[in-house]
């Protein structure tokens, strides 16, 4: 009904010769720059914004307008627009989009109002906004409908402007330490990087199966084979995996590498980045989420992987080397939220074990150090121990924030690990890594000693920005 009669008024402005759908508007101020300095501006100002109040007070009428930077009030009166003023009583609705044009005044109450000397019509609104006292909760609704969750929640607006200075002060850090920005494909011939189930495309004229990638690590690290010493990209990567609230198939990560440095390098330098991107946005190292305070103040807590699982399941896994002994070890113990039925090699034991048992219990920012060989395919073996390996993960809030690790730049020790993968992907292994043959290639041609980086863009902002679900830092997530 209500889309009807927004049709009608459309017509009626047809009818009356007036555009509807201008090209332009000359607009002079935001509403939050008129607010903070309306001392100081002595001339007309020109506003523009969704029209979100309106009361209409006989030949008078108040009215708010909502731009990029907020809401203000607007003042009309039919001695000064005369035949406007009936046009906008009769033909105008919240959320129409108008143009104001008038000086700066302050009504009885305190409040910075323009007085409306000019008013011009920017676009007709053929369909209803939410209502403006309840805004919009529906969640399914505010993800899918993105657009009416930024007019209805304002303060959506600002995790969204967060995000943005998040990645502006990451990629400022980078720069500042001569870190150079690169690009890699999206669309590979071989995926890697990563132990992830891919999603498949098709490119018609090479005739050709290819991969979204799931990870620009092999790329970069091509890169660093060509002499860039010091790399990053930030980019989307494609997981085929599940949706929950911390996973999303489509995500942004940072990845960079830095030739001639070691991942206690990027631990220092991952102690340097997130507090201050904590204090940059949050003005504190503070950040309450749920029921939860998380503290960014450095050092942060570091705790070997072995150490770590043997405390959260009694499990020694220095004392259980292969699959069928930690497997019954597993057993024995009869760990709540375990499940094994799937797991096809020794490293997919342990993962189940990290994700199920032990990552929950991780709050504050923790340095998850020295993985086990068979976890990471590309990492380096520890020097001391080689049936670890010189990795760490950053872990805050149950989740993996970062993960980091010397690369391995042996090609023969890479060949027989990406070998191994392969008996993997045949036993059923989804996620084990291909193998590829051209990046083995640039290994033997000599990749430097290199530590490489990734950071995950949706769950860094989620923290900073005190949220709980991945959807709530996606613009548009993907939904059923």
């Amino acid at each position: 009904m209500e889309e009807t009669q927004r049709l009608d008024k459309l017509n009626k402005l047809k009818q009356l010769k007036i555009n509807p759908y201008p090209y332009k508007f000359e607009k002079t101020h935001q509403s939050k720059e008129i607010l903070d300095n309306a001392s100081k501006i002595k001339k007309p100002v020109s506003v523009a914004g969704r029209l979100v109040t309106i009361r209409n007070m006989g030949k008078v009428s108040f009215a708010h307008i909502q731009d990029e930077a907020g809401k203000i009030q607007i003042y009309l009166k039919e001695d000064i627009l005369k035949k406007n003023y009936e046009i906008f009583k009769d033909l105008i609705d919240i959320g129409d989009i108008i143009g104001v044009k008038g000086p700066i005044f302050k009504t009885k109450t305190g409040e910075t109002t323009v007085e409306a000397k000019e008013i011009e019509i920017l676009t007709k609104s053929i369909r209803p906004i939410p209502e403006k006292f309840h805004g919009l909760i529906d969640t399914e609704i505010r993800y899918r409908k993105r657009y009416l969750d930024l007019i209805s929640n304002p303060e959506v607006k600002g995790i969204f402007i967060k995000r943005t200075r998040i990645i502006k002060l990451i990629r400022e850090y980078l720069d500042k330490n001569q870190f150079i920005e690169v690009e890699i494909p999206t669309l590979q011939s071989t995926y890697g990087g990563a132990s992830a189930k891919p999603f498949k495309t098709y490119v018609n004229s090479l005739n050709k199966e290819v991969y979204l990638s799931i990870s620009p690590e092999l790329h970069l690290k091509r890169l660093v084979v060509g002499g860039f010493e010091k790399v990053y990209t930030i980019c989307k990567n494609f997981r085929n995996e599940d949706i929950d609230t911390t996973h999303n198939p489509e995500f942004t990560m940072l990845e960079f590498y830095y030739a001639y440095a070691n991942y206690e390098k990027l631990m220092e330098m991952t102690e340097e980045l997130i507090p201050k991107l904590a204090k940059e946005i949050n003005k504190d190292y503070k950040v309450k989420i749920g029921n939860k305070t998380i503290d960014f103040k450095p050092p942060f807590k570091k705790i070997k992987f072995r150490d770590f699982i043997l405390k959260e399941t009694g499990i020694d896994i220095d004392k259980s080397r292969d699959f069928e002994t930690l497997k019954k070890e597993i057993i024995k113990k009869n760990i709540h939220g375990v499940d094994i039925k799937d797991a096809k090699h020794y490293g997919a034991l342990m993962d189940e074990l990290y994700k199920k048992v032990c990552k929950p219990n991780i709050i504050q920012p923790t340095f998850l150090t020295h993985y086990p060989v068979e976890m990471i395919a590309l990492a380096k073996r520890n020097e001391k121990d080689p049936t670890k390996i010189n990795t760490f993960q950053l872990l805050i809030d149950g989740s993996e924030i970062v993960k980091a690790y010397d690369e391995l730049n042996d090609p023969q020790d890479q060949r027989r690990r990406l070998e191994e993968q392969q008996k993997f992907l045949k036993k059923g292994d989804q996620e084990a890594m291909p193998f590829d043959e051209d990046f083995l290639e640039a290994l033997e041609v000599g990749l430097p000693p290199t530590a490489g980086y990734g950071l995950g863009i949706d769950r860094l902002t989620m923290l900073l920005t005190g949220n709980e679900s991945i959807k709530e830092v996606i613009f548009f997530p993907l939904m059923k």
